[in-house]
């Protein structure tokens, strides 16, 4: 067995020797539930926001044209974790040139700083729309936060915190409840799409499709997805 064939413990796996239960739902839904929420992240609300904005529901049958290609990515994602035991980062460097593996990595590490970036400055407006105050401020908080609460923070401690915050999920739900939706618009959009050669049209649609199918989806998720079938089997033996 060699360096790179060996697997990286688990923190979240139970010590050795300590009896083994039936897997919990919250157990089995971590790694997915969490990745899956970190999805809709700032960026995606920001972006979606200004299309909502700019077109109404003009845009509505995007949802309709992405959804299969996001459930591909999704399940091409799931399947390279799921099979190989690696990460696309890893299977490009175990079968491919390092030069290859190297450049598609830099392209990820450029595509993730501009989306980070967008991420915090989203929190930063949202939260200067709501308490008002410096949105530079803010932006430094919560980047300070979110570097230094992962290092100094025990990993089982921050995963259950996560677990929690996706709760604000249910956010999206509520809102459905509290604004006044135009019915009789609104399905026009979805189903009797308005194409416009538009140079913002055009632009709001690709930033739409890039934000949703966003490239954490092919490097991040196999490797979690692998992690999280191979805690399930292992909890059920």
């Amino acid at each position: 067995m060699t360096v790179n064939d060996r697997t990286t413990p688990d923190p979240e796996a139970p010590p050795p020797g300590a009896a083994k239960s039936k897997p919990r739902l919250l157990s089995i839904l971590g790694p997915g539930l969490i990745t899956g929420a970190s999805d809709d992240d700032p960026s995606d609300i920001a972006t979606y926001s200004q299309a909502g904005a700019q077109f109404g529901y003009g845009l509505g049958w995007t949802m309709v044209a992405i959804y299969p290609l996001m459930s591909a990515v999704q399940m091409i994602s799931a399947r390279i974790g799921r099979t190989t035991g690696h990460g696309i980062a890893g299977n490009l460097r175990r079968h491919y040139p390092s030069w290859l593996a190297n450049g598609i990595a830099l392209l990820l590490l450029m595509a993730n700083t501009a989306n980070i970036g967008a991420d915090l400055g989203a929190m930063a407006d949202a939260t200067t729309l709501v308490l008002g105050g410096p949105a530079h401020f803010y932006l430094i908080l919560f980047g300070a936060v979110c570097a230094l609460v992962p290092v100094f923070m025990k990993y089982t401690r921050y995963v259950a915190i996560l677990k929690w915050l996706t709760v604000a999920l249910l956010a999206y739900v509520a809102t459905l409840f509290m604004v006044r939706i135009p019915w009789g618009e609104a399905p026009s959009g979805i189903l009797l799409p308005s194409l416009t050669w538009d140079r913002a049209y055009l632009t709001t649609i690709v930033a739409v499709i890039g934000t949703t199918i966003s490239p954490m989806c092919f490097f991040g998720k196999p490797p979690r997805r692998q992690r999280m079938f191979a805690r399930f089997h292992s909890a059920k033996r």
